[in-house]
Order: C-alpha cells, then sequence, then structure tokens
C-alpha cells in the first residue's frame, strides 16, 4: 500500500474500495456505521431554550396509555451534557422522574399562531348572576304551567 502521508489513525488505513472489497463481516461493520450516521440527531440546543419531552418512556403519567400525548412541555434547559444529553427542569406529573434526557428524546417547542389557533387557549366564560331573593319562591302556578 502507498501512502502520501505517514497514516496516524487506524481509519486512514481504509479507503472505500478496500472496505467493500472486504469480507461479509467488514461491508456488515461499514454499513452498520452508515446506518448510525443516518440515524444520529446533532444537538443544536443551549440552556435557556424550551423544549418538548417524550413520553415514550414516561410510567408516572396518569391516565390510560393510549391517550397520552407522545410529548409534554414546554420545559426549560438548565445544562447541556454533552452533545447527546441535556437536564431540564420538570414540573408537574414529571417531577419525579431523572431530569436528564437523551436528545432522540427532545423537540424543540414551536409555540403556535393565535390566529390560527384562537380556540387552543380559549377565553374563560362568565355566566351572569342570577338575581333572586331569598324570601321569594316561584310556583308552578305561577309561571302558567299546566300540570
Amino acid at each position: 500500500m502507498i501512502h502520501i502521508h505517514d497514516p496516524k489513525y487506524p481509519w486512514e488505513f481504509f479507503h472505500m474500495d478496500m472496505v467493500t472489497a472486504l469480507s461479509p463481516s467488514g461491508n456488515k461493520s461499514y454499513n452498520a456505521c452508515l446506518k448510525w450516521d443516518n440515524s444520529h440527531k446533532v444537538s443544536n440546543f443551549k440552556v435557556g431554550d424550551l423544549v418538548l419531552v417524550s413520553t415514550l418512556n414516561s410510567n408516572n403519567i396518569k391516565g390510560p396509555k393510549k391517550l397520552k400525548y407522545a410529548y409534554v412541555g414546554p420545559f426549560i434547559i438548565s445544562a447541556l451534557h454533552g452533545n447527546n444529553s441535556v437536564h431540564v427542569e420538570l414540573s408537574g406529573e414529571l417531577e419525579n422522574k431523572k431530569p436528564t434526557f437523551p436528545v432522540i428524546l427532545i423537540e424543540p417547542y414551536q409555540p403556535g399562531d393565535k390566529e390560527l389557533f384562537c380556540l387552543r387557549n380559549p377565553t374563560p366564560l362568565t355566566v351572569p348572576p342570577v338575581e333572586q331573593h331569598e324570601g321569594e319562591k316561584k310556583k308552578i302556578g305561577d309561571l302558567g304551567l299546566k300540570i
């Protein structure tokens, strides 16, 4: 094998044509590396970002699993642990859960447009007070109803 420079790392010995000419186990290993590269999610989160947390492995959320939300939140990222996991400030039902999640279980929070989703947070209805005096009781005959 002729090299232009002295190889320092093990992967510099292998080239694409050489990897494909290897035994089937070499091809299998190379394809596994390509599969990991394609499925790996690169983290672009920062401290203070709002994120949604997946409920895939959460057993402490009440109610039937069929009706469980896929993601809950938003929660604030308080720390980053490398590129692969984040530390989140949890509240509510997830308060007792471990607050460190892998990046694959985190989605960025995108608030909805209030004009498009006007019914998502409806204004509370106010019920007008019913005027009724304490001493008065209406009788059926007074209402004009026949029994």
